[in-house]
């Protein structure tokens, strides 16, 4: 157990340039990658949202009601800032229709577990990310349909009940049965946990391997412009977090919280939604791939930048 540890501690630690190592791979040699089926996308993610409920606590959930503005306020945010801002971007940037549904899906989905890990590096409050996290996944199943319905309607076909299904079937149930496991076997689970970083770092690279590969070609023809408006969603929706935080006087760990959470979308449940909502979309796809692999990456640097703010106000 002790060696698996020392493994998960290593997928963990270098996360973002193992993900940028197989993206680039599945980017450049397509055909290493190609055994890696998209309709193994689905029972990638449950995988990662089974490791998450395998984490939670009734404690979790307890913030919600201890705590409900900040809850409040980071809900409100996510399900507003970032979807916002994506369809604000693919128009701006004129993205053809099925860009912009991938995209705006990114934008529409929750938080996802690697912002708990990158608030948690950053010394900001875990609590409050995990709690965001939680609620805003629960909210998902009618959020997330609801809101890409709103803004892509007179774009693309949506169809809110199988996407409020897809969600329920692939994020709902894994983490629900997750967490019964936690409950009745919370003993085993705890050391479970433990190995928990490397599988998700694997299933989350299989996603990104899988996704890339298969869609290598449209990507080098589509150009840069996707790769700008993801990496600019990403930073500007740290920025708008980070705003709100400072707004609203919140606290330094708390606007850390606010930011990362913000930022940091889960990918992989828009990858997913994407070839189950839009399956004549195939590029719909691709804005989640890279999104996995690029808010990993500017999540390991903000993590350094929040820790010397840290430092900085500490020594004042």
């Amino acid at each position: 157990m002790k060696t698996l540890e020392k493994i998960s501690d290593f997928f963990g630690k270098y996360m973002a340039l193992i993900v940028l190592v197989v993206a680039a791979l599945a980017l450049f040699v397509p055909r290493s990658c190609l055994w890696i089926q998209t309709s193994w996308v689905n029972y990638l993610l449950m995988i990662v949202m089974f490791g998450m409920g395998l984490t939670l606590k009734l404690e979790d959930f307890k913030l919600v009601f201890t705590r409900p503005k900040d809850i409040l306020i980071g809900c409100l945010a996510q399900f507003t800032i970032m979807p916002l801002l994506a369809f604000a971007l693919g128009k701006l940037f004129h993205l053809d229709a099925a860009l912009l549904a991938g995209v705006v899906l990114v934008g529409t989905c929750p938080g996802g577990t690697s912002s708990n890990v990158i608030t948690y590096l950053s010394k900001g409050d875990v609590a409050l990310s995990v709690g965001m996290t939680s609620v805003n996944t629960l909210l998902a199943p009618l959020l997330t349909p609801a809101i890409t319905y709103l803004l892509l309607r007179t774009t693309v076909t949506v169809d809110p009940v199988s996407m409020f299904l897809s969600i329920v079937k692939v994020v709902i149930v894994p983490i629900a049965l997750g967490f019964v496991i936690n409950k009745l076997f919370g003993k085993f689970t705890q050391k479970l946990v433990k190995v928990l970083p490397s599988v998700s770092v694997i299933a989350i690279c299989l996603i990104v391997a899988a996704v890339v590969s298969h869609n290598a070609e449209k990507i080098m023809t589509t150009g840069a412009v996707v790769f700008v408006v993801v990496i600019l969603h990403n930073l500007l929706g740290y920025a708008c977090g980070f705003g709100l935080g400072k707004l609203l006087h919140m606290s330094v760990p708390k606007t850390k919280a606010i930011s990362i959470e913000i930022g940091m979308q889960n990918s992989g449940l828009a990858t997913s939604l994407a070839g189950t909502a839009f399956p004549d979309l195939a590029m719909a796809t691709v804005p989640g791939a890279i999104f996995s692999v690029w808010h990993n990456i500017s999540g390991a640097i903000l993590a350094n930048l929040y820790n010397r703010w840290t430092e900085k106000s500490e020594s004042k």
